[in-house]
Protein backbone atom coordinates (compact mmCIF):
# COMPACT_ATOMS: atom_id res chain seq x y z
CA UNK A 1 0.00 0.00 0.00
CA UNK A 2 1.26 3.39 -0.82
CA UNK A 3 1.79 5.44 1.41
CA UNK A 4 -0.26 9.19 1.42
CA UNK A 5 1.63 12.19 1.98
CA UNK A 6 0.67 14.62 4.73
CA UNK A 7 0.51 18.16 4.57
CA UNK A 8 0.37 20.15 7.97
CA UNK A 9 0.61 23.50 8.68
CA UNK A 10 0.64 25.53 12.27
CA UNK A 11 -1.25 29.28 11.67
CA UNK A 12 -1.05 32.35 13.36
CA UNK A 13 -3.76 30.91 15.93
CA UNK A 14 -1.91 28.10 16.68
CA UNK A 15 -4.48 26.13 15.12
CA UNK A 16 -3.07 23.45 12.70
CA UNK A 17 -4.26 22.24 9.01
CA UNK A 18 -3.50 18.98 7.83
CA UNK A 19 -4.61 17.64 4.48
CA UNK A 20 -3.62 14.28 3.08
CA UNK A 21 -2.25 15.73 -0.23
CA UNK A 22 -0.90 19.24 -0.82
CA UNK A 23 -3.16 21.66 -1.80
CA UNK A 24 -3.35 23.49 -5.00
CA UNK A 25 -6.25 24.70 -5.53
CA UNK A 26 -6.02 27.42 -2.73
CA UNK A 27 -9.04 30.37 -1.64
CA UNK A 28 -7.38 33.69 -0.66
CA UNK A 29 -8.09 36.83 1.16
CA UNK A 30 -7.07 39.27 -1.84
CA UNK A 31 -4.06 40.79 0.27
CA UNK A 32 -3.31 37.18 1.75
CA UNK A 33 -3.52 35.59 -2.26
CA UNK A 34 -1.71 38.83 -3.93
CA UNK A 35 1.35 37.61 -0.81
CA UNK A 36 1.13 34.06 -2.00
CA UNK A 37 1.51 35.11 -5.32
CA UNK A 38 4.64 37.18 -5.08
CA UNK A 39 6.03 33.68 -3.00
CA UNK A 40 5.39 31.36 -5.91
CA UNK A 41 1.69 30.19 -5.42
CA UNK A 42 -1.00 31.16 -7.29
CA UNK A 43 -4.40 31.21 -5.81
CA UNK A 44 -7.35 29.51 -7.88
CA UNK A 45 -9.55 32.02 -6.43
CA UNK A 46 -10.11 35.28 -4.18
CA UNK A 47 -12.54 37.09 -2.10
CA UNK A 48 -12.41 40.84 -0.35
CA UNK A 49 -13.98 42.23 2.75
CA UNK A 50 -16.85 44.53 3.56
CA UNK A 51 -14.79 47.71 2.05
CA UNK A 52 -14.74 46.36 -1.30
CA UNK A 53 -17.08 45.90 -4.35
CA UNK A 54 -18.68 42.95 -4.96
CA UNK A 55 -18.35 42.96 -8.70
CA UNK A 56 -14.48 43.32 -8.96
CA UNK A 57 -11.10 43.43 -6.59
CA UNK A 58 -9.91 46.32 -5.58
CA UNK A 59 -6.53 46.83 -7.61
CA UNK A 60 -4.51 48.86 -4.76
CA UNK A 61 -4.69 45.25 -3.16
CA UNK A 62 -3.95 43.13 -5.78
CA UNK A 63 -0.48 43.87 -5.94
CA UNK A 64 1.15 42.14 -9.43
CA UNK A 65 -2.26 38.99 -9.27
CA UNK A 66 -3.00 38.27 -12.62
CA UNK A 67 -6.45 38.69 -12.22
CA UNK A 68 -7.48 37.32 -15.87
CA UNK A 69 -6.51 33.93 -14.65
CA UNK A 70 -7.45 34.43 -10.52
CA UNK A 71 -11.32 34.09 -10.29
CA UNK A 72 -12.68 36.96 -7.48
CA UNK A 73 -15.94 35.53 -5.77
CA UNK A 74 -16.29 38.71 -4.20
CA UNK A 75 -16.73 40.40 -1.05
CA UNK A 76 -17.59 40.59 2.71
CA UNK A 77 -21.19 39.82 3.75
CA UNK A 78 -22.42 39.45 0.51
CA UNK A 79 -20.62 36.32 0.85
CA UNK A 80 -22.15 32.33 1.81
CA UNK A 81 -20.40 29.31 2.41
CA UNK A 82 -21.74 27.40 -1.21
CA UNK A 83 -19.87 30.79 -2.87
CA UNK A 84 -16.58 29.90 -1.05
CA UNK A 85 -16.84 26.49 -1.95
CA UNK A 86 -18.01 26.23 -5.56
CA UNK A 87 -14.48 27.32 -6.31
CA UNK A 88 -13.57 23.87 -5.25
CA UNK A 89 -10.68 25.05 -2.62
CA UNK A 90 -8.73 22.58 -0.96
CA UNK A 91 -7.12 25.36 1.50
CA UNK A 92 -8.82 28.62 2.18
CA UNK A 93 -5.74 31.14 3.27
CA UNK A 94 -7.25 34.36 5.66
CA UNK A 95 -6.08 37.22 7.69
CA UNK A 96 -6.99 38.25 11.14
CA UNK A 97 -6.31 41.42 12.93
CA UNK A 98 -5.96 39.91 15.87
CA UNK A 99 -7.86 37.33 18.10
CA UNK A 100 -8.12 34.97 15.35
CA UNK A 101 -11.36 36.52 13.89
CA UNK A 102 -10.80 36.02 10.24
CA UNK A 103 -11.17 39.11 8.37
CA UNK A 104 -13.65 39.78 5.05
CA UNK A 105 -15.95 37.01 6.19
CA UNK A 106 -19.02 36.79 8.04
CA UNK A 107 -18.24 34.75 11.84
CA UNK A 108 -20.87 32.10 10.62
CA UNK A 109 -19.11 31.83 7.00
CA UNK A 110 -16.01 31.65 8.35
CA UNK A 111 -17.46 28.99 10.88
CA UNK A 112 -18.83 26.63 8.11
CA UNK A 113 -16.22 27.25 5.78
CA UNK A 114 -14.11 25.69 8.17
CA UNK A 115 -16.05 22.43 8.78
CA UNK A 116 -15.55 21.86 5.12
CA UNK A 117 -12.45 22.98 4.17
CA UNK A 118 -8.95 23.79 6.09
CA UNK A 119 -8.86 27.36 6.60
CA UNK A 120 -4.83 28.91 7.21
CA UNK A 121 -5.13 32.76 9.20
CA UNK A 122 -2.07 34.99 9.34
CA UNK A 123 -2.45 38.24 11.77
CA UNK A 124 -1.76 41.07 9.85
CA UNK A 125 -2.37 42.98 12.61
CA UNK A 126 -0.62 45.70 14.84
CA UNK A 127 0.65 42.74 17.14
CA UNK A 128 2.80 41.76 14.33
CA UNK A 129 6.19 43.34 12.29
CA UNK A 130 5.74 43.09 8.86
CA UNK A 131 8.78 41.16 8.53
CA UNK A 132 6.74 38.41 11.10
CA UNK A 133 3.78 38.42 8.75
CA UNK A 134 5.79 38.00 5.25
CA UNK A 135 8.04 34.98 6.94
CA UNK A 136 4.70 33.37 7.44
CA UNK A 137 3.20 33.81 4.34
CA UNK A 138 6.72 32.67 2.74
CA UNK A 139 6.86 29.56 5.06
CA UNK A 140 2.92 28.91 3.91
CA UNK A 141 4.14 29.33 0.42
CA UNK A 142 7.11 26.41 1.11
CA UNK A 143 4.73 23.98 2.69
CA UNK A 144 2.68 24.61 -0.97
CA UNK A 145 5.71 23.88 -3.04
CA UNK A 146 7.45 27.21 -3.58
CA UNK A 147 10.69 28.71 -3.48
CA UNK A 148 10.93 32.67 -3.16
CA UNK A 149 13.27 33.86 -5.57
CA UNK A 150 16.45 34.18 -4.20
CA UNK A 151 17.09 37.76 -5.81
CA UNK A 152 13.96 39.19 -3.56
CA UNK A 153 15.81 39.39 -0.02
CA UNK A 154 19.06 41.13 -1.58
CA UNK A 155 16.94 44.00 -3.33
CA UNK A 156 14.96 43.90 -0.08
CA UNK A 157 18.29 44.55 2.22
CA UNK A 158 19.12 46.89 -0.67
CA UNK A 159 16.14 49.22 -0.37
CA UNK A 160 16.10 49.16 3.49
CA UNK A 161 19.97 50.18 3.44
CA UNK A 162 19.21 53.44 0.95
CA UNK A 163 15.84 54.44 3.02
CA UNK A 164 18.02 53.82 6.55
CA UNK A 165 21.01 56.48 5.13
CA UNK A 166 18.45 58.77 3.35
CA UNK A 167 16.76 58.88 6.74
CA UNK A 168 20.11 59.62 9.21
CA UNK A 169 19.91 63.20 8.05
CA UNK A 170 19.26 65.90 11.19
CA UNK A 171 16.65 67.21 9.51
CA UNK A 172 14.67 64.22 8.28
CA UNK A 173 11.63 64.84 5.89
CA UNK A 174 8.43 64.77 7.58
CA UNK A 175 5.99 61.57 6.60
CA UNK A 176 2.31 61.64 6.94
CA UNK A 177 0.15 58.20 6.56
CA UNK A 178 -3.34 59.39 5.86
CA UNK A 179 -6.73 58.39 4.25
CA UNK A 180 -8.82 60.69 2.83
CA UNK A 181 -12.47 60.63 3.89
CA UNK A 182 -14.46 63.52 1.93
CA UNK A 183 -13.01 67.02 0.75
CA UNK A 184 -14.03 68.40 4.40
CA UNK A 185 -11.48 65.64 6.18
CA UNK A 186 -8.72 63.26 6.53
CA UNK A 187 -8.02 59.88 8.62
CA UNK A 188 -4.38 60.29 9.82
CA UNK A 189 -2.88 57.47 10.36
CA UNK A 190 -1.11 56.55 13.86
CA UNK A 191 2.21 54.95 12.67
CA UNK A 192 2.47 52.40 15.37
CA UNK A 193 -1.05 50.39 14.45
CA UNK A 194 0.30 49.32 11.45
CA UNK A 195 3.20 46.95 10.27
CA UNK A 196 4.20 49.16 7.10
CA UNK A 197 4.93 52.31 8.69
CA UNK A 198 6.28 50.97 11.81
CA UNK A 199 9.07 49.57 9.23
CA UNK A 200 9.62 53.08 8.22
CA UNK A 201 10.12 54.76 11.58
CA UNK A 202 11.87 51.42 12.05
CA UNK A 203 14.66 52.50 9.01
CA UNK A 204 14.80 56.07 10.65
CA UNK A 205 11.59 57.79 8.77
CA UNK A 206 10.12 60.93 10.85
CA UNK A 207 6.49 59.99 11.06
CA UNK A 208 4.18 62.36 11.82
CA UNK A 209 1.96 60.86 14.68
CA UNK A 210 -1.16 62.61 15.25
CA UNK A 211 -2.57 64.39 18.70
CA UNK A 212 -3.79 61.89 20.94
CA UNK A 213 -7.59 61.26 20.56
CA UNK A 214 -10.83 58.42 19.59
CA UNK A 215 -9.47 56.38 17.26
CA UNK A 216 -7.13 53.64 17.76
CA UNK A 217 -5.63 53.48 14.03
CA UNK A 218 -6.77 56.61 13.07
CA UNK A 219 -7.27 60.41 13.91
CA UNK A 220 -9.85 62.14 12.29
CA UNK A 221 -9.26 65.49 11.10
CA UNK A 222 -9.89 68.62 8.54
CA UNK A 223 -7.74 69.18 5.94
CA UNK A 224 -6.75 72.43 6.79
CA UNK A 225 -5.45 70.83 10.00
CA UNK A 226 -3.72 68.12 8.05
CA UNK A 227 -1.71 70.50 6.23
CA UNK A 228 -0.95 72.40 9.00
CA UNK A 229 1.46 69.38 10.19
CA UNK A 230 3.91 70.36 6.85
CA UNK A 231 4.29 67.14 6.26
CA UNK A 232 7.27 66.91 3.29
CA UNK A 233 6.26 63.44 1.88
CA UNK A 234 2.23 62.10 2.12
CA UNK A 235 1.74 58.69 2.12
CA UNK A 236 -2.38 58.68 0.56
CA UNK A 237 -4.43 55.29 0.92
CA UNK A 238 -5.34 54.60 -2.39
CA UNK A 239 -8.09 51.60 -1.71
CA UNK A 240 -11.63 51.95 -2.91
CA UNK A 241 -12.70 53.05 0.21
CA UNK A 242 -11.35 55.64 0.43
CA UNK A 243 -11.95 59.14 -1.43
CA UNK A 244 -9.52 59.13 -4.28
CA UNK A 245 -6.86 62.23 -5.13
CA UNK A 246 -8.81 63.00 -8.19
CA UNK A 247 -12.06 63.63 -6.68
CA UNK A 248 -9.92 65.84 -3.90
CA UNK A 249 -8.52 67.78 -6.82
CA UNK A 250 -12.20 69.37 -7.60
CA UNK A 251 -12.47 71.16 -4.49
CA UNK A 252 -9.64 73.58 -2.37
CA UNK A 253 -8.49 71.74 0.53
CA UNK A 254 -6.47 69.36 -0.92
CA UNK A 255 -4.50 71.90 -3.08
CA UNK A 256 -2.26 72.85 0.68
CA UNK A 257 -1.46 69.29 0.91
CA UNK A 258 -0.38 68.65 -2.85
CA UNK A 259 1.71 71.97 -3.27
CA UNK A 260 3.77 71.85 -0.05
CA UNK A 261 4.34 67.69 -0.35
CA UNK A 262 5.51 65.09 -2.34
CA UNK A 263 1.93 62.28 -2.75
CA UNK A 264 2.55 59.19 -2.61
CA UNK A 265 0.36 56.14 -2.88
CA UNK A 266 0.12 53.90 0.18
CA UNK A 267 -2.18 50.58 0.36
CA UNK A 268 -2.88 50.20 4.40
CA UNK A 269 -3.57 46.38 3.21
CA UNK A 270 0.09 45.75 1.81
CA UNK A 271 1.11 42.82 0.06
CA UNK A 272 3.34 41.17 2.25
CA UNK A 273 6.47 40.05 0.12
CA UNK A 274 10.02 40.88 -0.21
CA UNK A 275 9.64 42.41 -3.62
CA UNK A 276 6.51 44.23 -2.95
CA UNK A 277 7.69 46.18 0.77
CA UNK A 278 11.42 46.63 -1.74
CA UNK A 279 8.97 48.25 -4.21
CA UNK A 280 7.50 50.49 -1.29
CA UNK A 281 10.75 51.14 0.64
CA UNK A 282 12.37 52.57 -2.80
CA UNK A 283 8.88 54.61 -3.68
CA UNK A 284 9.90 56.36 -0.26
CA UNK A 285 13.35 56.94 -0.54
CA UNK A 286 12.74 58.42 -4.13
CA UNK A 287 10.73 61.00 -2.16
CA UNK A 288 13.14 61.91 0.29
CA UNK A 289 15.93 62.18 -1.40
CA UNK A 290 14.01 64.51 -3.36
CA UNK A 291 12.66 66.44 -0.45
CA UNK A 292 16.06 66.84 1.10
CA UNK A 293 17.16 68.40 -2.62
CA UNK A 294 14.29 70.81 -2.47
CA UNK A 295 15.63 72.45 0.86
Amino acid sequence: MREQTVWQFSDDRGQSSTAERCPVRVLAYVQAGASLWDQGIRPSAIFGSDHDDHAVPDTAKTGSLPLTEVRYLGAGGALDVDTLLGAEPDLVVAVSYGGGHVYGLAPETAKHLEEHVPVVVVDVGQARTLPEIGACFARLARSLGAEEPASAARDLDAARDRLRALAAGAERPRVLALSPAGRDRAHLARPGMWPELRALAELGVDLVEPAEGPGANWSTVGWAEAAALRPAVVLTDIRSNATSVDELRTGDAWSAIEQGADVLPWNPEPVCSPQAHAMFLTLVADALEAAAHRR
